[in-house]
């Protein structure tokens, strides 16, 4: 695809397929082919590491956080399960939700946490609500450490973000899948991977070996499972669209036993993801 952006007459003029089409520069069109564009150099140009959250390096995209606290908050979760830890950020930043809304903690799963890490996190002011355990997270007996983390009858969600090959995640996704409360998620991130693959700092392969073809092939397996884009709560924009390195990545639990139901009215059924 080529795209050329003519500001002086306010469009864009996109060739794809022998195909030209002229669109209007500041409409919605435009602003979902700029925002992919956006994407795409924002990873190569590691834009996304750029940023903390009270002291500690977060190494996500800032929209996608403001979308999953909007979540958090709605389900207000006992516990929070994350993979892949890194420098912590991520943590801390579920954990200063949770102390927020009152209640919760959070669960921290990585194959390996590098000594200056652990130390920041434990010396962490929000430390006491985060546990951290270090090995391979589809490992049966670090599943069971989590598992032992999590009281019965508490409300749940899990965030993939370790190992993004399409076989780790699925095998976390039928780890962890058992334990994230109707109504809520387990949320795999990177799925963007998908259409980056090729660009720089990819590889070839991540058009198939990706988080969301694992999400995919899990949900067409799991009918208590549906891919969904949780609503927005507040949205006075023209935009409907979110700016995502996760996409396809929400899988809502709405029955346990693979019940094909829907949860408080709001939700329906859905194929694979767009």
């Amino acid at each position: 695809m080529k795209i050329v952006v003519d500001t002086s007459l306010s469009n864009l003029v996109v060739e794809d397929d022998n195909r030209v089409a002229e669109i209007p520069l500041f409409s919605t069109e435009a602003f979902d082919l700029i925002s992919k564009l956006w994407l795409r150099v924002g990873w190569n140009r590691k834009y996304s590491y750029a940023f903390s959250w009270l002291g500690r390096p977060i190494i996500q995209l800032p929209e996608d956080m403001i979308r999953i606290q909007e979540i958090i908050y709605r389900l207000k979760p006992d516990v929070i399960v994350e993979t892949g830890i890194a420098h912590g950020g991520s943590l801390i930043f579920y954990a200063s939700l949770l102390k927020l809304i009152g209640k919760g903690k959070v669960v921290g799963i990585d194959v390996e946490i590098r000594p200056h890490n652990r130390r920041a996190i434990e010396a962490h002011e929000l430390a006491p609500m985060i546990t951290l355990i270090e090995g391979s997270s589809i490992e049966p007996h670090v599943v069971e450490k989590v598992r032992a983390q999590v009281p019965s009858g508490s409300t749940v969600m899990v965030v993939l973000d370790s190992n993004h090959t399409r076989d780790h995640v699925r095998a976390e996704l039928e780890a962890y899948s058992p334990l994230v409360s109707d109504g809520s998620y387990i949320v795999v991130c990177d799925g963007v991977m998908a259409d980056i693959a090729g660009d720089p700092r990819t590889a070839a392969d991540w058009k198939s070996n990706n988080p969301r073809r694992a999400a995919e092939e899990f949900a067409s397996e799991h009918a208590e499972f549906i891919i969904e884009d949780p609503q927005i709560p507040f949205n006075e924009s023209l935009v409907q669209t979110r700016v995502t390195y996760w996409p396809g990545g929400f899988l809502k639990r709405i029955a346990r036993g693979g019940a094909d139901c829907i949860q408080n009215g709001e939700h329906s059924r859905m194929g694979r993801p767009n």
